[in-house]
């Protein structure tokens, strides 16, 4: 972790949240026609796997719907998202930060039992889980004991913090710990492709599949950027589907309004989602492939394996080397 960051994550708590949102829309105010030529789009992201045989049922693309739970105030929002993604008939995973809130039992048995998956999303979101080897090390035993006791298999990382040599540490067969292209996350080095990638293990280990989000996340688009409409999700989904690769959209129920409450600064209609995904619905009825991450992982170990793996070194860093800088969404 960069010293900034690090420095910014022991002082975060007596920094006011309303300083640290309006700091970064300022910040990526100001960068967003720097990186217009990576982001929404690094056009380099699209090429496919070498030998790349496309995906099951001859699907057009993959869509992997995910969604991490920032804090306790989100939960109350997880069951008329459930609803809505049930009416439009799509399945999802929900990311939990098992330290930081209570994650009631019934609601995990009650997601999987209507073909939702469980992540757990981080240990406590305090941003120090990769702050150095020894810290991540000692938490991983944590986390360990949450994937066997939640029967999780994957791992979604706060803030899209990675350190890929770091998780292989972690019990997990996949993880959301990197993206195609986000030049305004505290740590922008992405992996510049939108097809998922194994990365190696060691001699004990298999390694895991990333599942890099691919498109832009809804804190970005809607809070920080004060997006009014679902176009760019819709510009970076039809590139996506005519390159044959997965859409990997993350969203937080924290920041959807399903009450049609007035907006305030860390709020936008939930709508949005349903309108994105009514648009999926429509403009590619039959194309995609609605898939669990299990289901991805699945598919991806019956692939060969010498096309699609990655050492535990990063992929190229076109969305910004520099980074945002060092604030985050929670």
């Amino acid at each position: 972790m960069r010293i900034r960051n690090r420095l910014y994550y022991f002082i975060r708590p007596l920094i006011p949240r309303s300083f640290q949102v309006g700091l970064r829309r300022s910040m990526v105010r100001m960068k967003r026609k720097k990186y217009a030529d990576v982001w929404p789009i690094s056009p380099t992201a699209g090429a496919p796997p070498k030998g790349w045989g496309g995906w099951p049922r001859n699907k057009r693309f993959a869509l992997v719907l995910q969604h991490d739970v920032e804090a306790e105030g989100g939960l109350a929002n997880i069951p008329p998202l459930v609803s809505l993604e049930k009416s439009l008939g799509f399945r999802s995973s929900f990311g939990f930060v098992p330290e930081k809130y209570a994650v009631p039992v019934a609601l995990r048995h009650e997601l999987r039992s209507s073909g939702f998956e469980i992540v757990v999303h981080g240990l406590n979101h305090d941003g120090k889980l990769f702050l150095n080897k020894q810290t991540f090390m000692s938490r991983a035993v944590r986390i360990n004991v949450y994937l066997r006791d939640w029967e999780c298999e994957g791992f979604s990382t706060p803030s899209a913090h990675h350190k890929p040599e770091w998780m292989n540490a972690l019990n997990i067969a996949y993880a959301t710990s990197t993206f195609d292209t986000d030049p305004f996350e505290p740590e922008p080095d992405g992996i510049d492709t939108i097809f998922p990638v194994w990365m190696a293990g060691g001699p004990d280990k298999d390694g895991y599949l990333e599942l890099p989000y691919t498109m832009p996340q809804d804190f970005t688009l809607y809070i920080l950027m004060k997006e009014q409409t679902i176009d760019i999700w819709k510009r970076k989904a039809d590139w996506i589907a005519e390159k044959g690769g997965m859409i990997l959209l993350k969203t937080h129920p924290d920041y959807m309004d399903f009450e049609g409450d007035e907006p305030n600064t860390e709020k936008y209609p939930s709508e949005k989602y349903r309108e994105f995904l009514t648009y999926i619905k429509t403009a590619y009825p039959d194309q995609y492939w609605n898939a669990t991450e299990k289901e991805v992982v699945r598919f991806w170990r019956s692939l060969p394996r010498t096309y699609s793996v990655r050492t535990s070194e990063r992929g190229t860093e076109n969305s910004q080397p520099e980074g945002t800088g060092i604030l985050d969404e929670s």
